[in-house]
C-alpha cells in the first residue's frame, strides 16, 4: 500500500499534461501517412495545436510539413487549428 504523500497543489492532472502528446501524435498520424492517406493540412494543423500547447519539436515538423504545402493550404490548416481552439 502507498505510503507516501501526494501533494495536490502542484499535481497536474494526467488529461491536463497528455493534450500536447496526443495532439502531436495526431500529427505524425496525419503526416505519415498510417491512415492510408497524406493529409499535410491536417497534419500542420495538429503540429500547430500541439506547439501552442507547449510541445517544442511540433515547430520544427510544422514547418517541415509547411514547405511541402502552398499558402492556401496553410491558411487553411491555420484557420481549422483556430477553429478547434474556440470549440475546446
Amino acid at each position: 500500500m502507498f505510503q507516501g504523500h501526494i501533494d495536490l497543489d502542484t499535481a497536474t492532472p494526467a488529461e491536463a499534461s497528455a493534450i500536447p502528446d496526443r495532439l502531436f501524435e495526431r500529427g505524425l498520424y496525419w503526416a505519415s501517412g498510417r491512415s492510408g492517406v497524406v493529409n499535410l493540412v491536417a497534419a500542420h494543423k495538429w503540429f500547430n495545436l500541439a506547439a501552442l500547447k507547449g510541445r517544442v519539436d511540433a515547430i520544427r515538423l510544422r514547418r517541415e510539413v509547411a514547405e511541402l504545402m502552398s499558402e492556401v493550404e496553410i491558411a487553411m490548416a491555420q484557420r481549422e487549428a483556430r477553429a478547434w481552439m474556440t470549440s475546446h
